[in-house]
């Protein structure tokens, strides 16, 4: 009979033969609703072909020459054959999508990239050190801030595409805000809270950290709070990079006109109702843009898995870290999600000079930094026009047309060539700023208990404007 073991040696041995957990992959999400356009494709053609067949159905003017070519074909074919080709390619499609999510899903890529040095963090906000805390002889120390809505790390996606590692490797020291998701004190946030409360934090980390002002660079959404930060902090910041980000929200978007007031209000007053935005309802709103973009990248995962081919590896990994990243948002403070999707989308405010931060109206037209504009010119989720307005407004902006959409211009095959280098290279020739006489920071107790809204809001105004002054 085997001796009995004790109980640490009990535990010890369940260690040892357990193996280690790997995350499940439960994208692309929401999936119910991929899913569901998939087999709304296939079965709205169906119901739509008699109205083809016969000539009646409404086809938009770009395709009236494509319309009336298809209809001589459809002439030529009876009604019955074209049922049953429609039914196989709308069920070929459908299982084509579900083998590629299913391959997506079991797919062996993780991502094990060696996070840089904690410089500083407040709340669930940190500052990562990509420069490791070194910056070469005539780097300079910059501020990155990417979007709220998905998690930064895009920007360092894995060892080969990493927009980070590259400004690293050409000699600078960038310091990327990583927001995480809202904790108990950041669900009470609005925009004022991020950008003159936290978002200032970490620029006096990196102030202090380079020994004087620094450039900011901002990625989609990450770019307005980059720009009203230089507003509000002008005697800290020496420059602007601003990639693929919105300004006229209504210039070219689905909505042509702010809404009036009392719909503003209702759909803010049913944003704030919620604790948080959650994830698959931004999802959601963003495959809105394009229903059946999930289910053709899908289907074309599924093929090249299966043609194989000296690439494949690479480029399914590719597919796979980018996927990963989609997938992982993080939800948005709901007054943050009202000022966006309310204030910014519905209303325009920052095109109309309307948008506020600290009291203060956010006015490019102001700026007199140095700025660098990366427009995607395939951009799906903003518009090149909507950027494009944004240069036009700025003083002293140079704008760089990029041949790519606003994921692959980060990470695409040819990111490096069309954003990274153009980026670094721009900030090489920046003046470095004169260096700021040391000062020894004072020792903050940091908090994540959450005061009353109206008073943090109160503090964090008054903290903007005398950072100001």
């Amino acid at each position: 009979m085997a001796p009995r073991r004790t109980a640490p040696a009990a535990k010890a041995a369940a260690k040892q033969k357990t193996p280690p957990l790997t995350p499940t992959r439960t994208g692309p999400r929401p999936l119910a609703l991929h899913l569901a356009s998939a087999g709304a494709a296939w079965t709205s053609l169906r119901a739509a072909l008699p109205l083809i067949a016969g000539g009646n159905f409404p086809w938009p003017a770009p395709f009236a020459d494509a319309a009336a070519d298809l209809q001589r074909e459809l002439a030529a074919t009876s009604g019955e054959d074209l049922g049953v080709a429609v039914d196989r390619i709308g069920e070929q499609r459908f299982l084509e999508f579900a083998a590629g999510v299913s391959a997506y899903r079991a797919h062996p890529y993780r991502r094990s990239l060696r996070e840089p040095p904690l410089l500083w963090r407040e709340g669930t906000t940190r500052l990562l050190d990509y420069g490791f805390g070194k910056t070469a002889k005539g780097g300079m120390t910059v501020l990155v801030i990417p979007s709220l809505v998905n998690r930064g790390h895009v920007l360092d996606l894995t060892a080969e595409t990493s927009l980070l590692r590259h400004l690293a490797a050409r000699g600078h020291r960038p310091l990327l805000v990583d927001w995480g998701a809202p904790g108990e004190a950041e669900r009470r946030f609005d925009l004022t809270a991020y950008i003159a409360g936290r978002l200032a934090g970490a620029l006096d980390a990196a102030v202090t950290a380079a020994g004087g002002p620094v450039p900011l660079i901002g990625y989609c959404m990450g770019g307005n709070l980059a720009l009203a930060l230089a507003q509000l902090r002008g005697k800290d910041v020496t420059a602007l990079a601003l990639l693929a980000t919105p300004w006229d929200f209504q210039i070219d978007g689905p909505i042509k006109a702010p809404l009036d007031a009392a719909s503003a209000g209702a759909l803010t007053a049913a944003f704030t109702a919620l604790p948080e935005f959650p994830v698959d309802l931004l999802q959601a709103m963003f495959a809105s843009l394009d229903p059946f973009l999930v289910g053709r990248k899908y289907r074309s995962f599924a093929a090249a898995q299966t043609a194989g081919g000296s690439d494949t590896k690479k480029d399914g990994e590719l597919f796979v870290a980018i996927e990963d990243w989609v997938n992982d948002g993080v939800p948005l403070a709901s007054k943050v999600a009202a000022e966006c999707l309310v204030g910014w989308y519905g209303q325009n405010a920052p095109a109309r000079g309307a948008w506020q931060v600290a009291g203060e109206t956010i006015a490019p037209q102001r700026c007199d930094k140095p700025a660098l504009l990366l427009l995607p010119q395939h951009d799906r989720i903003v518009p090149p026009s909507s950027s494009q307005a944004l240069a036009e407004a700025l003083p002293r902006a140079t704008a760089i047309r990029v041949p790519s959409g606003h994921v692959a211009m980060i990470v695409g095959r040819q990111a490096k060539a069309q954003s990274w280098t153009p980026l670094a290279d721009w900030l090489d020739g920046l003046t470095p700023p004169p260096k700021r006489p040391a000062r020894k920071a004072a020792a903050k107790k940091l908090s994540t208990k959450a005061k009353s809204p109206a008073k943090k809001k109160q503090g964090t105004i008054k903290r903007a404007k005398k950072r100001r002054s």
